[in-house]
């Protein structure tokens, strides 16, 4: 099954801006792919305004989010792979979605070439069980 968050990227953004608010995006600056201006990430975050009037040839895909902004005057073409979009919120409210932090994907070709063949006849015996969450869930405020 697809990923859901670009659905939901888009649908969000779209639901910003019917409400006459600006929508925001956190990116991870340091995924792969990511293109935005060196020099505004901290922490190896951004935050991008993206509404209808910062921003020029927008263009979201179930695979990134790309546009023109500018930065101290200067314009920049942006390319935020949709793995590296952490949430996407209202400046004017706070209302909006935190995702979690998701790994890069491997293209299909390195997953074919890494040389590796497996000889296993199907799944190791767990004896039913799904496997277990490790670690604590933990949230992130956005503002």
């Amino acid at each position: 099954m697809n990923s859901s968050r670009p659905y939901l990227i888009r649908a969000l953004y779209e639901w910003i801006v019917d409400n006459d608010c600006t929508p925001h995006m956190l990116v991870n600056a340091e995924y792969p792919a990511v293109q935005v201006p060196p020099g505004f990430a901290s922490d190896g975050q951004i935050v991008l305004n993206v509404s209808p009037n910062a921003v020029r040839s927008l263009h979201m895909d179930n695979e990134a989010v790309s546009f023109e902004g500018r930065f101290s005057g200067v314009a920049h073409t942006l390319f935020v792979p949709v793995g590296a979009i952490l949430g996407i919120y209202a400046r004017e409210n706070g209302q909006g979605m935190v995702f979690e932090l998701e790994p890069p994907l491997m293209g299909d070709e390195e997953l074919e070439d890494d040389g590796v063949e497996s000889d296993d006849d199907g799944p190791p015996d767990d004896g039913g069980q799904p496997p277990r969450p490790t670690g604590r869930p933990s949230l992130k405020v956005v503002k």
